[in-house]
């Protein structure tokens, strides 16, 4: 590989530049073959709920280990605003998000449109809409939807399936996109 003639920098140490920024974003996921190691000490998460008005700007991982009462913020956070119900949000779907956030480089929160859903939410989006899976992973809590004001679906989709962990759905018209811990897979336009 031949010398960039400006700043002296060959390619490969830009492409190895470039795998250590994705790597220290990854998330913690069992299958993202141990992208984390030396990923950094601090993981962070910024929401905002247009629902319910309410925010969440928390570190909820330092040196290799979950805060609780973060994530127990997180949870609250990322309830059935409908009906109040809560499930704890799986650790791997914060990463995911927090890892998609860091990578797309901005200073807005995410807004979160759904976290958790409760079986009878999930029931009757289901009956207003044909997009909505009958067993969906929100229920389970381990999907997100979510939206930037700077940032488009394909943008954040794209940060989002960078990682190679978890479902990533598009919806463009809609304006925002799925994330969720489950298998490997991709979908939308």
């Amino acid at each position: 590989m031949g010398q960039n003639s400006t700043t002296g920098m060959s390619r490969r140490a830009l492409l190895g530049a470039f795998a250590a920024t994705a790597v220290s974003a990854a998330p913690t996921y069992a299958n993202a073959f141990g992208l984390l190691r030396g990923a950094g000490d601090i993981r962070r998460i910024r929401l905002y709920s247009g629902r319910t008005g309410e925010r969440v700007d928390t570190i909820y991982w330092i040196e290799g280990q979950y805060i609780d009462e973060a994530l127990a913020e997180i949870t609250h956070f990322m309830r059935d605003w409908r009906n109040g119900q809560k499930m704890t949000i799986d650790r791997r779907t914060i990463d995911i998000m927090a890892a998609s956030y860091n990578m797309l480089e901005v200073n807005e929160p995410f807004i979160l449109l759904s976290g958790y859903r409760s079986p009878q939410t999930n029931a009757m989006l289901r009956n207003r809409s044909s997009g909505v899976a009958r067993n969906s992973l929100h229920m389970e809590g381990q999907a997100a939807d979510l939206r930037l004001q700077s940032r488009s679906v394909s943008q954040i989709a794209s940060a989002a399936r960078a990682f190679g962990s978890g479902g990533v759905g598009k919806y463009t018209r809609s304006g925002f996109v799925h994330m969720d811990c489950g298998p490997v897979r991709t979908w939308g336009r």
